[in-house]
């Protein structure tokens, strides 16, 4: 069991974390024809704006209330209600939603307040969603962001149930951690069951690179209001992370959803468990392909396994995506001997690691130094820090800059987790062939048996 401790100094020197309001505006990016709004100073949000323009290198849907300072200390009803005007006239969304920062919550604005008076002031506006949600940036971090707006979504416009279930419809709750290509890979799988699954948020919709016929302003994609409110309907939630259980709990309380938690997706008995429900569920059987693709991951995993055994790792990432990669890599053999991440999670203390450090890339720097790490994982933020340690550096997470094809990347089911280990072996694989001499003595151990 690992020790989970909060890094105690003066400041954080290279961030690691990222605040809530960018988690929950991206929550609401998974909703279509949604206008993700900052309650907060506009450099809160064209901060945000770039990091997330960087990362799906897409247009990204996000405005601001544009509060001042006289309008901080004032009170900012008039900025919130004039921002709901300005962007209902010019947009047309089907939904606003609402993400509090740092200086408001500071000063105690009551979103939920100047939401009841605001409606009151425009009667036009009795039925438009609006959805409020507190996510300050000086506490929590992405994933918390996320998490409330996930569940603030789902207890603002999910109903009762009402009529007959659909038999095959299952409600997915993502976690943060997970790409657009992620969805599109559990998509499949759903559907290949014969389940119609209902993802909330659903990036893969809005956030997976594609074209539009039609310029809008507002998100391109991902689940629709009507759909929220029909997933009282479905005869299970599968909620996909740690960080997802609280909306899953919220469906069952206000639907009577049952739920199943699966904390990672990534790995051979995780993906054994996911499978044999979605079996259990559908009534079907697992399909050929799957079969197939599990044998090969197997495969896959004996192969990596002679790369990545005995390797020393340093890893910092939200919570589930650490718990999701890191337990992958432990069962590949590698030792994790650097782990920070942002913010608590009860999935911290069972992860592979002696200890957990809620801290920054400066702390994740420092231990890998001190402990002999010899590989790194982290976002594109850790690539100066790879320069001063010289160590193969593998992406993951959000932002990578750096990079392209972030939002196509797959680690989920067999397949997923297979090209996982394959992509980290070979990068091992190629930074020992620029820095050791193979022709002198060998690395690999295959390759020293065979020649014997």
């Amino acid at each position: 069991m690992a020790i989970v401790s909060q890094v105690k100094k003066s400041c954080t020197v290279n961030p690691l974390k990222m605040s809530q309001p960018l988690g929950g505006a991206l929550a609401f990016m998974g909703v279509c024809n949604t206008m993700p709004l900052l309650h907060g100073s506009q450099g809160c949000t064209s901060f945000g704006l770039v990091l997330l323009v960087r990362h799906f290198k897409e247009a990204i849907p996000l405005q601001t209330t544009a509060m001042s300072e006289v309008a901080t200390v004032l009170g900012g009803y008039e900025n919130v209600e004039q921002a709901i005007l300005n962007i209902y006239k010019r947009t047309s969304p089907d939904l606003i939603g609402i993400c509090s920062t740092g200086v408001t919550e500071i000063k105690g604005d009551d979103v939920d307040g100047f939401i009841k008076v605001f409606r009151k002031n425009h009667p036009d506006f009795i039925n438009f969603p609006l959805i409020a949600v507190s996510t300050p940036d000086f506490s929590g971090a992405f994933q918390d962001g996320w998490e409330k707006t996930v569940t603030r979504i789902i207890e603002t416009i999910a109903p009762m149930p009402s009529g007959r279930r659909a038999e095959t419809r299952v409600n997915v709750l993502p976690g943060c951690h997970m790409t657009p290509g992620d969805l599109d890979a559990l998509r499949q799988i759903f559907e290949d069951f014969g389940l119609e699954p209902s993802f909330l948020p659903d990036l893969s919709g809005s956030l997976d690179g594609h074209i539009p016929d039609d310029f809008t302003p507002t998100t391109l994609g991902g689940i629709s209001v009507d759909e929220i409110g029909k997933m009282g309907r479905a005869v299970w939630t599968i909620a996909i992370g740690a960080q997802m259980r609280t909306a899953a709990e919220a469906l069952e309380r206000i639907s009577n959803v049952p739920f199943r938690v699966f904390e990672r997706l990534c790995g051979l008995v995780a993906n054994d468990e996911f499978f044999a429900f979605l079996a259990e569920i559908s009534g079907q059987p697992v399909p050929q392909k799957y079969r197939r693709q599990r044998s090969q991951l197997v495969d896959a995993m004996l192969d990596g396994h002679f790369h990545t055994g005995g390797c020393k790792l340093a890893i910092g990432a939200e919570p589930d995506l650490l718990f999701d990669v890191g337990s992958l890599l432990h069962d590949m053999g590698m030792e994790l001997v650097a782990v920070v991440t942002t913010t608590a999670s009860p999935v911290l203390d069972r992860l592979p690691t002696e200890e957990v450090l809620i801290g920054d890339l400066e702390d994740l720097e420092s231990r890998a130094k001190v402990r002999g790490a010899e590989f790194l994982i982290t976002n594109a933020h850790g690539r100066q820090m790879v320069a001063r340690l010289k160590l193969p550096f593998f992406r993951i997470g959000l932002p990578i800059f750096d990079r392209l094809g972030a939002a196509h990347i797959v680690t989920v089911g067999y397949q997923g987790t297979r090209d996982l280990i394959f992509a980290i072996a070979n990068m091992l694989i190629a930074h020992r062939e620029v820095h050791h001499d193979v022709n002198q003595a060998s690395w690999c151990p295959t390759m020293e048996q065979e020649s014997l």
